[in-house]
């Protein structure tokens, strides 16, 4: 595995090769860092990148075309090497393509590629899905980041709130001990746009919503002025999630959901699976800016 650097007047980020996973967003201005320290004690990743799948599949199992396949929860892209196909001073990209071993778990070919690309205060990261093959192409994909909370020293994470840009409704759908979506959401975001955070929120694992009415989250507090903000326009699902007890949030903009516990398996009929036509191509981005 090894590391790049792409930055600018504001922003130094860090991208491993491995899985195209971010290691660091620093503010050279403050030599504030932004990301959770991947700590193995709670939780040894950053950023992972979700794809082809979201979430798990009941028993890590679908079917396709008469065929039984097995996958992982997320997928595998976020444990292969990727392949620099451009990079300058403020934008990289990291690429995958289909081979031996991703069709024996995913009958598909693809290529597969993650765009970080840094604008002011801003980080752009797109996801772009092409289909090679030569038959419609079942996927998802997802992101993960883990901001360090509490960010500055001398507060704490109960310091901190999520806000969110639009007035939500919403319940969250819990999940199965064994990670599946459950057949009903359960009360959670009441007329409010505020989420205060605390350890014991993510006791019962992440909080999973679909179709928010927001497509911003910010991580703020009224100690101190620093923040990041996620923008995630048109993804249909979110995550937000902690390791047990924690100093990070995982603000998750996701195309795609794990399996509900009422699933056929049927990878065709899987909720919020996406379908890409032969040599088409699909793509789509989310922000964060940090402040």
């Amino acid at each position: 595995m090894q590391t790049f650097n792409i930055s600018n007047q504001l922003l130094s980020i860090t991208i491993a090769t491995k899985g195209a996973e971010l290691q660091s967003i620093i503010n050279k201005q403050t030599g504030l860092e932004y990301m959770w320290n991947a700590d193995p004690a709670f939780w040894s990743k950053k950023s992972p990148v979700l794809f082809p799948i979201v979430g798990g599949l009941k028993n890590n199992t679908y079917f396709y075309d008469g065929n039984t396949y097995h996958l992982n929860r997320h997928g595998f892209a976020r444990d292969m090497e990727f392949a620099i196909t451009h990079q300058s001073t403020e934008k990289i990209i990291f690429t995958i393509q289909s081979n031996e071993d991703t069709i024996k778990v995913y009958p598909f070919h693809f290529a597969f590629s993650v765009v970080y690309e840094l604008k002011e205060q801003q980080l752009k990261v797109s996801y772009v899905v092409e289909n090679t093959g030569n038959e419609i192409m079942y996927f998802s994909v997802g992101a993960h980041p883990a901001f360090k909370v509490p960010l500055v020293e001398g507060t704490d994470f109960t310091d901190y709130y999520l806000q969110f840009n639009q007035t939500e409704n919403a319940g969250k759908w819990p999940l199965s001990k064994d990670g599946l979506i459950e057949a009903a959401a359960i009360p959670s975001l009441n007329n409010t746009n505020q989420l205060p955070l605390t350890k014991a929120l993510f006791y019962g694992d992440a909080l999973v919503y679909k179709h928010l009415a927001s497509d911003k989250i910010s991580i703020l507090s009224d100690k101190t002025k620093h923040g990041v903000s996620v923008s995630y326009k048109g993804f249909p699902y979110m995550g937000i999630w902690s390791a047990k007890d924690a100093d990070f949030v995982c603000i998750e903009p996701w195309y795609g959901i794990a399996d509900s516990v009422n699933t056929n398996q049927q990878l065709t009929e899987k909720e919020g699976i996406n379908n890409l036509q032969p040599k088409e191509k699909f793509e789509v981005s989310w922000l964060a800016e940090f402040f």
